[in-house]
């Protein structure tokens, strides 16, 4: 399964949205070069309270542009960038891969992806009404979450917008995403 990126994002500071760059540098065991949420430890602010020590299982946010068109159908608009990922990406089913799937981004970069972003309350500050269309319940009764998945940087590069994405799937049973 391949797709291929179409922005890049990055914030040295704490805010929802992260705007656009020309290019990032994922920097191995750590994540976007510059942004607030790169480091070997949890940097989100509801990780740190919990456990400061925890490892770092979400240094680079993946959402699938598709998200943007779904939600746009129900009124909303919704850019790269805005819900606060890293790289935006196009015809890749992000949602679908299984834990420990690798991403290899351009020329060099290596992505591991380690589970679901679980879509908190900033996104209805953002557009009030959002978090229901990134959150919801299949026929069961399960929760989908659709905002995006998380990484961490095996091999470090430069991403730019273009970027052809290609995943290689794990060995042995895969392990469905679960929220990280």
């Amino acid at each position: 399964m391949s797709g291929t990126v179409t922005a890049v994002s990055s914030n040295g500071e704490y805010s929802f949205t992260k705007p656009n760059r020309d290019s990032i540098t994922l920097l191995a065991g750590l994540g976007v070069e510059g942004d607030v949420h790169a480091g070997v430890t949890v940097k989100h602010r509801s990780r740190v309270a919990q456990d400061p020590t925890q490892p770092n299982l979400r240094q680079v946010h993946l959402i699938q542009e598709e998200l943007f068109a779904e939600v746009g159908e129900e009124g909303f608009k919704v850019a790269p960038g805005e819900l606060g990922e890293n790289i935006t990406t196009r015809g890749i089913d992000l949602l679908g891969l299984p834990a420990g799937t690798l991403l290899r981004i351009g020329g060099s970069a290596v992505l591991e992806v380690t589970g679901l972003r679980n879509p908190c309350l900033q996104i209805d500050t953002f557009q009030h009404g959002l978090l229901k269309q990134v959150v919801g319940r299949d026929e069961a009764g399960n929760i989908v979450r659709k905002a995006g998945i998380m990484s961490i940087v095996r091999e470090g590069g430069v991403v730019r917008p273009g970027d052809t994405i290609v995943s290689e799937l794990p060995t042995g049973p895969h392990r469905p995403l679960d929220r990280v």
